[in-house]
Order: C-alpha cells, then structure tokens, then sequence
C-alpha cells in the first residue's frame, strides 16, 4: 500500500536537479595502508547505506567556487578516514572488510532551478525531494558494489546548497557519521582536526575464546501472533511528526513516578516508555502478543578501557525490552519506565563484550522487527554544527522515511528541549495514537 505523510509543507512537486557524472576523489597523498581494513562485529550488522542531507542557507559569501573547494577539502579529509576510499568485500571467514584499493568516493555537481523554500516542512523527511538531493550509484546491485561514501552538493536557484550524503551504517554510527562531517568542515575552512579520528576498530574484537555472559533478546526472533504483516499491508503507512514540548515531556515523567515504583526518569526514558506502550495500543497487538522495544546506547565510555577519544566507527550497541503486550497496556506506566531503566545499567563492560563474542559465535545477522519497536534518537548528535564556511547547516537529517517499526527522536530546533517524534502507522492505528498523545494536552 502506499505512504501517507500527514502534516509539512509538501505541495511543490518533486526537486528535479541536474547531475553531473561523478568524478572520484582519493586522498591526497598516500595514506600507507594496510591492504585490508578490520571491521568489528558490532560493524557487520548495520552495513545498509545512510542517507542524509545537509542544507545551507544563502550568504554573502559567493558559491560560485563550491564545487572545487569542497572536491579538495574532501580529498584532504579522507587522509584522515581513508577507508571510505576503499570497497566493501568478504574475508574468509565471511566477514564484512573494507578492502583499501582506491575505489575513491564518487562526488557530484548538481545545481536545481528550484528555491530551497521549495523542500517546505523538514520535519518529515520527504524521500521523493530529498532523493534527488543524494547520490546513488545507479550500477551497483548489492552492498558489496555500493561505494562506502558518495557526495553530491547541490546548488539552488536562492544561492544555498545542500550536502547529500549516502554513506555506509557499518562505518560509523550517528557519531562518527557527525565527527566526519565535521572534519571536512573544518579542513575546508582551513583548520587542522580538532578531534582527529581513531580508526583502529582490532580494539572490538571479541574476546579469545569467546563467552557469552547474557541472554541476548535484542537478537530473539519473535512470532507475529497479532497479524501486525497483514496489517501493515492492507491499510496505507500515515507518516507523522509529533512535537512533545516541554510540558508534555514533564507531564509524562510525572505520570511515570506518581506511583512511587521509580524514584525519577529522563526525558527519554519516559517519552520511549509512552511511545512503546500507546504504539501497542494503537496496533491492537493480541493479549499474549511478545513485543520488543530497541533502543541503540552508545558504549564509548561503558567498556573498559573505555574507547579512545575521536574513535571512529560503531560504538553504539541494543538495549532491549521485551514482555507480552497485556503486561504493557494493563500496568501503569512506571512499570514500563522501570524495564528501559534497568536495560540501560544493564549495558555496561561486560554485556558489551558479551554482545559482540555473541556475534563472533552466532554469526548473528539483526533479527527480524516483528511486533518490535526500535527507537533512533538523533536529538545529541549535533549534525548542524558543520560549517563549511557559508555557515551552520539549517537542517541536517535523514533523506527517508523510516521503516514502520522505527521511530525516531529529533531535537525540533538548536539549544531546544523539545522533541520531535516522526513515525508510521497504519492509518486506523495513526488515528488511535494521535487522540493518546492528545490526552497529554
């Protein structure tokens, strides 16, 4: 069925652009690289490609010579993150590696008739516009055949521009993605790396011999008792983004310590206990229904040693929840709050270490999202801090939509405590949650 997107400012057709063919940029020097790039466990199972664009502004400054500036700071930076500049292959024992071979990374010159204003509401990511803003290389049939990083900037009719990038998850996570763009940035502009990247991912390696120490349900596969499949294909996929302000982040950390069982929350513990639970409502999920809720922690300062500073790569690992969908609905609040609390202390040192040999014995691939709920909170990642010279970015975000069973959290604006929640439903289920978040008003 089709996709639905409920509120923004989507009225203006598609942003048609002219391409340029890409031409590949390598590093400026020899890097003196191994001929192989060790990618870790936590590495291998998010190897899909990210898409995300960056969107300046116009200024006083000309862009007259962007394409060239951008083309030779980027050679610069992959000095730095020259793996990007490499493939993706299989090793013998059939793991993902980065193969150094100079591929190089595909940049494109586009320039649209089109104002920026034309793109309206960002709070939805419209792939339809955005998708003309990113690269894809058209020839490539797999992951293995689809460049590590692609670039396409793109100049509007108004004198701003956009940054397109299509970059592969199993290279960095949020962080790391953030940490190279501001890299690029700032050698653009002139300046050395303030935060230089570490790229020896051997430090994750799993533990010889291997051991795992918890259950891992963030890899259990669950049965769709409730027909959540059939669902999802028989009514369109609505598309919205709900802005809980303040007050209402407030109000639901009150309900979830009213009763005494938790003591306090974050905000986004709370609002993820809310959504977990009136999404479960909303789907009419059977009684005995298993639901899983996923939610990514960063573990650069959970291991021990914890990673070094600037370390580049995925350093994010699932927390998980998991309970039967009457245990969810029929029990207060708190009762959810208390689990998401408890699978945040969890992840510490050891459950890391014992994630990744779970992996290493397993060759566990990511599970099926059956009747699961998998949270992405982009609200600290700060992507709109990049400036090339023309000025922060602003806005910086996905180019998709998200998978139904994602929802992502998005700061609504810079210094702003509140939070954006953009996700898909199917319609009759969109209108069930949308009158439980108006209960909160």
């Amino acid at each position: 069925m089709g996709k639905e997107i409920l509120n923004g400012n989507f009225n203006f057709g598609t942003v048609k652009v002219n391409r340029s063919l890409p031409a590949i940029i390598h590093p400026v020097h020899d890097t003196n690289s191994d001929e192989s790039y060790y990618l870790s466990n936590l590495d291998q199972n998010i190897a899909a490609i990210m898409k995300t664009v960056h969107l300046y502004k116009p200024t006083e400054k000309s862009t007259d010579s962007i394409f060239t500036v951008l083309k030779e700071s980027l050679s610069k930076v992959l000095v730095h993150y020259y793996p990007y500049a490499g493939s993706l292959t299989l090793s013998q024992e059939g793991k993902l590696i980065v193969k150094n071979d100079g591929h190089g990374v595909p940049f494109v010159e586009a320039e649209t008739d089109c104002e920026l204003e034309t793109l309206g509401d960002m709070s939805i990511p419209d792939p339809d516009k955005l998708g003309e803003l990113i690269y894809v290389d058209p020839m490539a049939k797999n992951i293995l055949e689809t460049p590590l990083l692609t670039v396409q900037v793109t100049k509007f009719k108004c004198g701003g521009f956009s940054i397109g990038l299509a970059m592969n998850h199993g290279m960095s996570d949020g962080l790391s993605a953030v940490q190279f763009l501001n890299s690029w940035a700032e050698i653009t502009r002139g300046f050395p790396l303030s935060n230089p990247p570490f790229i020896d991912r051997t430090i994750q390696k799993a533990r010889q011999p291997p051991k795992i120490e918890f259950i891992h349900h963030e890899f259990t596969e669950i049965e769709d008792i409730s027909d959540l499949d059939g669902l999802y294909k028989s009514e369109p996929i609505e598309y919205y983004a709900f802005t809980f302000d303040e007050k209402k982040l407030c109000r639901l950390k009150q309900i979830a310590t009213e009763d005494g069982l938790v003591e306090s929350c974050t905000s986004f513990v709370a609002l993820t206990a809310f959504i977990w639970r009136a999404r479960t409502v909303a789907l009419k999920m059977s009684p005995n229904q298993q639901t899983k809720l996923l939610f990514s922690i960063d573990g650069r300062s959970r291991v021990k040693p914890p990673l070094p500073n600037g370390f580049w790569g995925n350093g994010i690992v699932l927390a998980c929840c998991m309970c039967r969908a009457k245990e969810l609905v029929n029990k207060p609040l708190s009762s959810t709050v208390h689990p998401i609390q408890e699978a945040i202390k969890v992840t510490d040192d050891k459950f890391i270490k014992s994630a990744i040999d779970y992996i290493e014995i397993t060759r566990a691939r990511a599970p099926s999202l059956a009747a699961t709920l998998l949270v992405t909170s982009w609200t600290r990642l700060g992507f709109n801090s990049s400036d090339f010279g023309w000025g922060e970015a602003f806005h910086s975000g996905s180019a998709e939509l998200p998978q139904k069973e994602v929802v992502v959290f998005l700061p609504q604006a810079k210094d702003s405590k509140n939070i954006v929640v953009v996700m898909g439903l199917p319609g009759p289920s969109m209108k069930t949650f949308k009158d439980i978040v108006g209960q909160l008003a």
